[in-house]
């Protein structure tokens, strides 16, 4: 983050992340897009042209904040510019991604042996809502998924969230957890 390109890019992958925006409606954001004030937001056209604003955690805004002050120094109005101002194309957007991967799986080897695209944040953005416990229903609305039935594939994702509905369901007189038999029972069951 030493440099221009460095800060822009941990804004962009900031707010990729917490808002699981798409790669579409990242390269299309523009200064005005971005409210920092009481309840600050991002607004974007998304797919099927239809216009959402997505609420900002406040490591975001502090972010954004920092980010924005240095970003008034530069022409053009897209949040986040190429060298001549203009917007950063998808592909832009993957190869500065893939950059800052290599450079982090130098101190955390195990991320060379993953696949992380752009829509890999989006997923992380869902996942990390649903692990919150925020209901599917406003994941939906947060992604701009038209249909809730878009996002019930993170439902299907999420082992523990099973396991805890599993537990809930459990009689009173059982141990919460999954069921281990005891080490003896298939010889049991062979003798039967």
């Amino acid at each position: 983050m030493g440099t221009w390109t460095g800060r822009r890019d941990h804004a962009l992958l900031t707010i990729a992340v917490q808002t699981g925006l798409r790669i579409s409606e990242l390269v299309s954001l523009t200064t005005g897009d971005i409210y920092l004030g009481t309840g600050p937001h991002v607004t974007c056209l998304g797919k099927g042209r239809r216009r959402r604003a997505t609420p900002l955690t406040p490591l975001t805004v502090a972010v954004l904040a920092g980010y924005l002050t240095e970003r008034r120094t530069r022409h053009g109005s897209a949040l986040f510019p190429g060298p001549a101002g203009q917007h950063l194309s998808r592909d832009a957007l993957e190869h500065r991604l893939a950059k800052h991967l290599t450079l982090a799986a130098g101190t955390c080897p195990s991320l060379a042996a993953k696949h992380v695209t752009m829509h890999s944040l989006r997923h992380t953005a869902a996942m990390n809502l649903l692990a919150a416990g925020v209901d599917i229903a406003v994941i939906a609305l947060w992604l701009g998924h038209q249909h809730t039935a878009s996002s019930d594939a993170y439902l299907h994702a999420d082992m523990a969230i099973k396991q805890a509905a599993i537990d809930r369901t459990r009689p009173p007189d059982t141990a919460p957890g999954t069921y281990r038999p005891e080490p003896d029972i298939l010889t049991w069951l062979s003798n039967l």
